[in-house]
């Protein structure tokens, strides 16, 4: 049987791509499981939440045919930079109403860094839709780390291949934008070797051309002032790169792949004690970084076994800190400096395992990652306005109990903000307006997207002198 889920314009196009072999593919029968998940009051629940996404063993309503005939054809192999680069633009060629390839920018060496972006058009035919959410997945920003790499680029591939036939990934792309950066650490992956896996010799393809480990070169949340700005004059530019993306992107959601152990580590990655391992450094979102982890546990078949590698993880998941402490890692700094809520996901024991292992892999971590993709949409969502309808650029969402992560509005009034199932009071504050009255909401997850909030604000009141009545009459000092 010969499965084709292009239009035949694009499968024209597809002849050409000597990686995604179409008329060779073996069909794939699954499932479409559309159950929801409860609420959750405890850190066990929030495990039972995580597991309600697991596919389950009854047998499927319907009946759709999966095209993953890139995992095979041609055989695996790791692409290189220039092999991201055609993928990307035959993607583009092949999907432009899903996908746009770009470069974030260049390392030491010159190298681009390639990204894809991917999303459906709306029904008015723009790709950027109000309150679309942003992800992105990340990998290689250990050079020598490299399985998360080709997830990457098989997911960019499945993504694309199924848009067509398979309803769960219609409705992801229909309903969120996807970015994918396939190697923060060109340069180095160019340097490591195939099968080692542990790092060469003065740790050569793990750090980058200057022998600089990446994941300890972003600002970090502890430092004070003058120490990140003394920092930021010898910042690689592959790590100003990626500041300046997630810095440049309203990102609500991150994954970032690393290799050596098989486990879902969430933030902080760092104490105010300094100690140097087994003392958790939690989160004001610790429930939802835990739900997070759990997702992509426990749709992992090793994972969530939670022993692998001579290591042992409760449930496949651990706090950064209590594993081992780091400064200037790129999870702390997603949470700390932005909106956006990254998990740092350890993929095998081996760091660059053969390719011929990549089929196996993608088994693995597919249905995690497409779970891990979905939280995207719990919580709340909504756009903060003036009276007149225009949006309100940074205006905070401050949620009860999580006082300490304000959530910021993007230029376009729009906010995500991530929750687990629970009462909440919600509140909309922003420089020269009234603060909006608190407005409690149930949140249950059960809804295939965020539900929807929104806040107006009214301008402050001034007096005869112009100045608002915000501030009190001992705020200013003589």
């Amino acid at each position: 049987m010969r499965v084709i889920s292009l239009t035949p314009a694009q499968a024209t196009c597809a002849s050409f791509i000597s990686f995604i072999v179409i008329m060779t593919s073996i069909p794939k029968v699954i499932g479409v499981n559309a159950n929801s998940t409860a609420a959750a009051n405890n850190d066990a629940a929030i495990a039972d939440v995580a597991a309600a996404a697991t596919p389950k063993s009854a047998a499927p309503s319907v009946a759709i045919v999966e095209d993953e005939s890139f995992i095979t054809h041609p055989p695996p192999h790791y692409l290189d930079n220039g092999e991201i680069s055609a993928l990307f633009g035959k993607l583009q060629d092949l999907f432009p109403h899903l996908a746009t390839k770009y470069s974030i920018g260049k390392t030491v060496k010159g190298r681009q860094m390639h990204a894809l972006a991917l999303t459906a058009r709306s029904e008015n035919g723009k790709k950027v839709e109000l309150l679309r959410p942003l992800i992105k997945v990340t990998a290689n920003l250990h050079g020598d780390e490299t399985l998360g790499r080709q997830m990457v680029l098989f997911l960019a591939q499945y993504l694309t291949l199924n848009y067509a036939n398979v309803p769960e990934v219609q409705q992801l792309l229909n309903t969120t934008e996807i970015h994918l950066l396939p190697s923060c650490n060109p340069d180095g992956f160019a340097a490591a070797k195939e099968g080692n896996c542990e790092s060469l010799l003065n740790y050569v393809g793990r750090t980058n051309a200057a022998g600089i480990d990446l994941n300890r070169d972003f600002p970090d949340r502890l430092e004070n002032q003058q120490v990140t700005q003394l920092r930021s004059h010898r910042r690689q530019p592959e790590t100003a790169a990626i500041i300046n993306w997630v810095l440049s992107k309203p990102f609500v959601l991150s994954a970032n792949f690393h290799g050596g152990a098989i486990v879902a580590s969430y933030p902080y990655d760092n104490s105010i004690a300094h100690h140097e391992c087994c003392e958790e450094s939690l989160t004001p979102d610790d429930r939802v970084f835990k739900l997070m982890a759990h997702t992509y546990a426990n749709n992992h078949p090793i994972m969530r076994q939670g022993h692998s590698c001579n290591d042992t993880f409760t449930d496949g998941i651990t706090n950064g800190a209590h594993w081992y402490e780091l400064n200037g890692g790129m999870q702390d700094f997603n949470y700390a400096y932005t909106n956006c809520f990254e998990l740092t996901i350890e993929l095998s024991c081996c760091k660059f395992p053969t390719a011929a292992t990549l089929p196996a892999e993608w088994a693995r971590n597919k249905r995690s990652l497409l779970q891990l993709l979905k939280l995207a949409h719990v919580g709340v969502k909504g756009l903060v306005t003036d009276a007149s309808g225009y949006p309100i650029t940074d205006a905070s969402i401050v949620v009860s109990g999580l006082e300490d992560k304000p959530i910021r509005t993007t230029k376009r009034g729009e906010y995500w903000r991530l929750l687990t199932p629970g009462l909440y009071n919600v509140q909309a504050l922003a420089f020269g307006y009234q603060p909006s009255e608190p407005k409690q909401v149930h949140v249950t997850n059960e809804n295939s997207e965020a539900l929807r909030l929104d806040f107006t604000l009214s301008p402050l009141e001034t007096n005869y002198d112009g100045i608002s009545s915000f501030y009190g009459q001992y705020f200013f000092r003589h």
